[in-house]
């Protein structure tokens, strides 16, 4: 299954919680119906016998139009103002998700060996899958071993682990873990969790409210309160929707974690890493149990189950750990190995803690019950990177890579890009590194990428940056510059990608006079730069999530016909800067259309060079990134085209072509050679 497959199975995915969903609100209505007729009828009897005994007794009368409507708006109203301010609560995306799972923000800069590790392991996943360096929150008071990945997209995504998953697992084990959480990243499966969470807590409403009812009390002691015995309904019917939530969470979950698990492994090529993660989880019973109190909500997400073993196996939203374990390496001899004893202490205080709470609920619904009863009576070693630097890359001419692979690379990694990611990395100048890792640096990093080469003309552009900024900031750009262009082209969007990390730790003020600058520095040179302007639409796209709040964007076209105009405007522009002359951008172009499979009556034509400007491009970009998986699918397929007509697809279209896939979300990793 590629990464178009997947996005289309995230689609039916929604589709099929909107089933359940309306599975689960009309039980409930019928449940609340019968429970409020049951009470009419029995209070219409208890009058009928106090005034008029004589008299017979009606019959029976199980339908009223009126009662029913009541119930149902009255649900409807609960469910859908429940699930309205969930989803408002968590729009903030994967930060906002962390951060009610007691989360804490891992600075670029964190000291602590096993954050320091954790960050290591993120940056090169990052780098070898294409996308910006997600946010990563460490919960510090989880002493269980967990982690999940959340957000609406590759933007605003956030991954969280667990205070015990640092410390027990090695760093294979950890990289199997962020490979699993990678996988629901590029698979789409974040923006369903997110709606799993909002449209869940509608459900689970009524029994909160019955909660919130079977605690109160009345300020005159010999009165007799029925809230209580209200709540203690309310409680009983909310549990049908906490069980079709349960269910909705289990089906929705269950296969994709399995699917999730196969791609980290393919990631890795080192299913011991994951293994041994799982292995260590099933040690021991509370080796992944969460003690946050939103932990229910969100247990769909997580890795491994955070809560206590579901009453039936239909309701839990994980396969079993052996399973996982045997899915994975066929070789396990089915038992678990012991754990060291500095990590028995840490999940036996994990168990500890997780049964003095359970233990403390207990206690307090056991006192709530007595009140309303008073009250109501009742990895691999091969080398795969060469080295970066120009000093070493004049020689030899760029490396080239094949084209035919290109689609079945996007949205997901190989162990042998995961190695390159983790070969360049430590390859980069430290300069680089650290400036990528703070956001201040990390504006006069982007700056610096998109200097113009020209010494004169370099310079004015500098003394625009210190007169919007800062000197230093100036000066710090100038320092950049001479790295930057030091190492190969290849190594300029995985810097972006680390850079697009730490700025979403600007101010929005900041933020305003960053983009202003950007914007200037790549139009003011006066040449039409397509690298430059898809640069700075990447970093802008993936920060105007945090700093300017819009609706989230859905697919708006299913058919091709509709975009045929942009789609050329694309492919025209890429066959323009991968040729040299008339003839050879004509038949780039001529190579590439064929496999837009555009409608034959609609015309698809080479658009000059002139109608390929910025503002156009711009254009068709943001109205191409809501279009359906299956025509961005195509689209790049015959972008791929049009760059490899010569045969081959040098490193700087490569990278070209991975810049325009990243604007349509489509993240594609690096193209080696060999592929």
């Amino acid at each position: 299954m590629d990464f178009f497959q997947h996005q289309d199975r995230a689609r039916k995915n929604t589709k099929l919680l909107l089933v359940y969903f309306v599975m689960a609100v009309a039980s409930m209505v019928i449940l609340i119906y019968a429970a409020v007729m049951v009470g009419y009828q029995a209070s219409s009897a208890k009058r009928h016998h106090s005034y008029s005994e004589s008299q017979p007794e009606k019959p029976v009368v199980w339908w009223n139009a009126k009662v029913f409507l009541a119930v149902v708006s009255g649900t409807l109203a609960v469910i859908f103002i429940g699930s309205a301010w969930k989803t408002s609560q968590l729009a903030g995306g994967g930060g906002t998700v962390a951060t009610l799972m007691g989360g804490t923000l891992v600075t670029q800069g964190a000291a602590d060996p096993d954050q320091r590790k954790l960050l290591n392991v993120v940056e090169e996943m990052a780098i070898a899958s294409g996308v910006p360096m997600p946010e990563v929150y460490v919960l510090e008071h989880e002493e269980g071993i967990n982690a999940f990945a959340a957000g609406f997209s590759t933007s605003d995504a956030a991954i969280g682990v667990t205070r015990g998953c640092i410390r027990l697992l090695s760093r294979e084990e950890l990289q199997g873990v962020i490979g699993h959480e990678f996988s629901h990243i590029l698979n789409g499966d974040m923006k369903l969790n997110i709606r799993l969470m909002g449209t869940i807590f509608g459900i689970i409403c009524l029994a909160s409210i019955g909660r919130i009812l079977l605690y109160s009390r009345s300020s005159n002691s010999r009165d007799k309160n029925p809230l209580p015995i209200l709540g203690l309904v309310l409680i009983v019917i909310g549990g049908l929707g906490v069980f079709f939530g349960r269910l909705i969470q289990a089906a929705v979950s269950r296969q994709r974690e399995f699917l999730a698990d196969s791609s980290a492994v393919q990631f890795t090529r080192n299913p011991g890493g994951l293994s041994g993660a799982l292995q260590k989880i099933g040690r021991y019973s509370y080796g992944s149990k969460l003690e946050n109190e939103n932990a229910p909500d969100m247990c769909h997400m997580f890795f491994s189950n955070g809560l206590s073993s579901a009453m039936f196996g239909a309701m839990a939203t994980h396969p079993p750990i052996p399973d996982r374990i045997r899915a994975i390496d066929p070789t396990w001899d089915g038992t678990f190995p012991p754990l060291k004893p500095e990590q028995v202490e840490t999940v036996k205080h994990a168990a500890l803690t997780e049964l003095d709470r359970q233990r403390s609920w207990m206690a307090n619904v056991g006192a709530g019950l007595v009140a309303a009863q008073a009250s109501a009576e009742r990895r691999s070693d091969a080398p795969f990177l060469e080295p970066i630097r120009t000093s070493q890359l004049r020689t030899p001419a760029p490396p080239v890579i094949q084209s035919q692979s290109i689609i079945s690379n996007v949205g997901s990694l190989t162990d042998m890009q995961l190695r390159y990611a983790e070969q360049l990395r430590d390859q980069l100048p430290e300069s680089l590194r650290a400036a990528a890792r703070d956001p201040q640096s990390a504006c006069a990093l982007v700056y610096a990428l998109v200097l113009n080469a020209n010494e004169e003309l370099r310079g004015r552009q500098l003394t625009e940056i210190g007169q919007r900024h800062a000197a230093q900031v100036a000066e710090q750009t100038r320092q950049l510059f001479a790295e930057v262009a030091s190492v190969a082209q290849r190594a300029r969007l995985p810097l972006v990608n680390l850079a697009i990390g730490s700025l979403r730790g600007l101010t929005a003020e900041q933020f305003q006079k960053f983009s202003a600058t950007l914007a200037w520095l790549v139009a003011s040179d006066g040449q039409t730069s397509l690298f430059k302007f898809v640069l700075q639409k990447i970093v802008l796209r993936h920060l105007a999530v945090k700093f300017t709040p819009a609706p989230r964007a859905s697919v708006q076209y299913y058919t091709l016909k509709p975009l045929v105009p942009d789609c050329a405007l694309i492919l025209s522009a890429l066959a323009h800067v991968g040729a040299a002359d008339v003839v050879q951008v004509q038949n780039a172009f001529s190579v590439g259309a064929p496999f837009l499979r555009a409608p034959v009556d609609v015309p698809l034509g080479l658009l000059p060079l002139a109608e390929c400007g910025i503002a156009e491009l711009d254009a068709a970009l943001n109205r191409l990134a809501l279009a359906a998986p299956i025509i961005k699918k195509n689209l790049l397929e015959a972008a791929a085209r049009v760059v490899a007509a010569d045969g081959v697809i040098q490193e700087t279209e490569a990278e070209l072509l991975r810049a325009v896939a990243d604007t349509l979300d489509c993240p594609l990793p690096p193209l080696l050679a060999g592929e």
